[in-house]
């Protein structure tokens, strides 16, 4: 095949690699060079304005609703022409299995956000971070914190294992959060990255500079950032040091997100036994673990666990099943696993293997190399291997070296305090996991290693047919961890957008916090609604319209038949006496249910008209009881406004609750869905 020339996206062109610049990429397979990537004719002050000036602005001018719609769209592109990204991941090694995790793995990420960004966060350009803080004695003066889009770029170095999901990983929150991207990918992978960065460009989908790609060296842009730029980092602890060392990083307190290599774990619970499901399924997970992208993953589990009785069978079924693993051309689809990205990649797990070696014997899974269907000299094939080191207690390599390929060593454990022990040895990692069916021993690891792990997974004969696998960090849940994981936090949902975001106290009255805010808050001007607001469209209500009701007086007949009604004759409602012997009520109250009852019937409007549905009501506060003889009207405001589609959307209203004295019995927000 044709030798690739790998370009470079910068400044709304692509621009090829210069000869004196150009990197030769091997096939994984073969070893033949089928591409070459470089940088040398970039302008990377220019890429930086560009995004700054150009990128930024457009994606502010958005809601949180308008990117995520973005995210969704640029998704389905990328669902609808996979294929040709299938085809060239093969040349990195990888199986059909491993390609769909990379890259129907980072469509789904896009898909998952788009989806948490329309629902979790607001059609507007400001998110709110928080309740209302009252910071004076009679409210004039208020505070709350806001989150809007950092003004810089983020820089997205990533990894070679993954280049499509590495990608669209970090992509997928700093696009929502407002931000533009340079992404930078390992060399060794930047054809399948670059490929994917097409698709995207074609679609035609993005903003121009909202995202930008260097196939190639950095050069001095780290140099060129500033305080409201982001560096994410993905790759070995080596590296990730040695960038975020930078002086000018340093100096200009350039915030810097590092995922980093780390040596995960998994513990086979003491209560396991070897006919259990929960052993089978502790076999099935390190396998995977050690096979899926020929264990080049940040998440593959390193180090086994196993109580001490239990090391030895744990070896044989292993062995067993490691030596039925088909190793060879990742395109034919018999193949269970692939090559490694590289010959270089080879001989560095070799060198690390040689050194666990002095701590602990090779025991498993390498009887001789076969590969079906390619050449096992010319490309990066290798065996899996399993390490038995029997005194884990005096090892240092095993808990300090990882061999970022298909290895693994087994070590025994005398009870859970010294498997978390073991566990904690590896100074921080991405990921733990405890295959058991015994809650408290999943709780004594979650609490005896929680905080040196970003993740702890559990998995047992209930969740083992739905849960996703040790190794597959999900959209929804943080992907990092602490120490030697580098102490990044990616993914997590809306916390990953959070990165991209600067959160900001602001101080003031309530009219002025509820403008900046676009919420209504307790305290800020009210206008009277002319027209029962449940008569107005989506569009036609105002922030701050509000209906005060007529009174309805509460009698003990209409707390004894609710109370009969629904079956709730707690002594609360019912006795006298017992009532006033309870600290907080004066006698007989009506129940809180029975005034939300009383409420709605007091501001409801009955006739059809633009309220499609009321979809729930939260924050509910009651703070005053009410006994028979009071009465209760209701302030019903609109709170907040947030479009669902292009035909309906969400109206949030803060109803208020007082009594005969003007005293508020009870609070909360309700929810409807009102046509446009």
């Amino acid at each position: 095949m044709p030798v690739l020339d790998v370009a470079s996206f910068a400044l709304g062109k692509w621009i090829h690699p210069t000869q004196d610049a150009a990197r030769p990429i091997e096939s994984a397979v073969t070893g033949e060079i089928i591409a070459r990537a470089g940088s040398g004719a970039l302008d990377y002050q220019s890429m930086l304005d560009h995004a700054r000036n150009v990128g930024g602005p457009a994606l502010r001018k958005m809601t949180f609703h308008d990117r995520a719609r973005i995210l969704k769209a640029v998704a389905t592109h990328l669902n609808d022409n996979k294929n040709e990204l299938y085809e060239l991941s093969y040349t990195t090694g990888a199986t059909l299995s491993d390609s769909k995790i990379d890259i129907d793995g980072g469509i789904g990420t896009l898909f998952v956000y788009a989806s948490k960004g329309r629902r979790e966060l607001p059609d507007s350009t400001t998110y709110l971070d928080g309740d209302v803080e009252q910071l004076s004695r009679h409210g004039t003066f208020v505070g709350q914190h806001i989150c809007t889009p950092k003004l810089g770029v983020g820089i997205q170095i990533n990894a070679f294992n993954f280049p499509v999901w590495g990608m669209l990983e970090k992509l997928a929150p700093t696009l929502l959060g407002g931000v533009p991207a340079i992404v930078k990918p390992a060399t060794a992978t930047c054809h399948v990255t670059e490929a994917c960065v097409r698709l995207i460009i074609d679609s035609g989908l993005l903003p121009e500079g909202s995202l930008q790609l260097i196939t190639g060296g950095v050069g001095d842009l780290l140099e060129r950032l500033t305080p409201q730029d982001v560096v994410s980092f993905t790759g070995s602890a080596q590296t990730a040091l040695k960038l975020k060392s930078n002086p000018h990083l340093l100096k200009s307190a350039v915030p810097f997100i590092a995922e980093q290599d780390s040596l995960n774990s998994s513990i086979l619970g003491p209560d396991v036994t070897v006919d259990a499901p929960e052993f089978d399924l502790f076999i099935d997970e390190v396998v995977r673990e050690m096979t899926t992208k020929a264990g080049q993953k940040c998440t593959a589990i390193r180090r086994i666990m196993a109580p001490e009785h239990l090391v030895q069978p744990a070896i044989e079924a292993i062995e067993t099943r490691l030596n039925s693993v088909r190793i060879g051309d990742p395109a034919d689809a018999d193949t269970q696993m692939g090559a490694l990205v590289s010959q270089a990649q080879r001989h560095d797990v070799m060198t690390v293997a040689t050194q666990l070696e002095d701590e602990a014997r090779a025991i498993g899974a390498n009887n001789g190399l076969k590969v079906h269907g390619a050449d096992s000299v010319a490309g990066a094939f290798m065996a899996p291997m399993i390490y038995h080191c029997a005194d884990p207690d005096k090892a240092e390599l095993i808990h300090k070296l990882e061999a970022f390929g298909p290895i693994a060593s087994i070590m025994p454990y005398r009870d859970i305090d010294h498997a978390c022990s073991l566990l904690n040895r590896g100074g921080g990692s991405l990921v733990a996991s405890v295959i058991t069916h015994d809650p408290n021993v999943a709780r004594q690891v979650a609490v005896g290693s929680a905080a040196w792990h970003g993740r702890i997974y559990v998995n047992d004969r209930v969740s083992m047919k739905e849960s996703t696998g040790h190794g597959s960090p999900l959209p929804h849940m943080l992907h990092g961890g602490p120490g030697r994981a580098g102490g990044g936090e990616e993914l997590g949902g809306i916390r990953g957008v959070m990165h991209y975001i600067q959160r900001t106290a602001i101080q003031g009255s309530p009219d002025m916090i509820s403008a900046i805010g676009e919420t209504w808050i307790p305290g800020s001007a009210q206008v009277t609604a002319k027209a029962h607001p449940f008569t107005k469209t989506f569009h036609e209500l105002v922030l701050g319209e509000t209906l005060v009701t007529e009174a309805r007086e509460i009698s003990i007949e209409d707390i004894e038949t609710f109370a009969h009604f629904t079956g709730d004759t707690f002594y609360a409602h019912m006795d006298e006496e017992a009532a006033k012997a309870n600290p907080f009520f004066p006698g007989r109250v009506a129940h809180g249910y029975l005034l939300l009852s009383f409420a709605a019937g007091l501001f409801v409007q009955p006739d059809p008209g633009p309220v499609l549905a009321n979809t729930g009501l939260s924050d509910l506060n009651f703070q005053k009881p009410v006994s028979a003889g009071d009465s209760i009207r209701v302030h019903l405001t609109v709170k907040r406004k947030t479009p669902r589609n292009e035909d309906y959307g969400e109206v949030r209203w803060n109803v208020e609750l007082t009594n005969q004295d003007d005293e508020t019995v009870a609070t909360y927000t309700l929810h409807t869905m009102n046509v446009f």
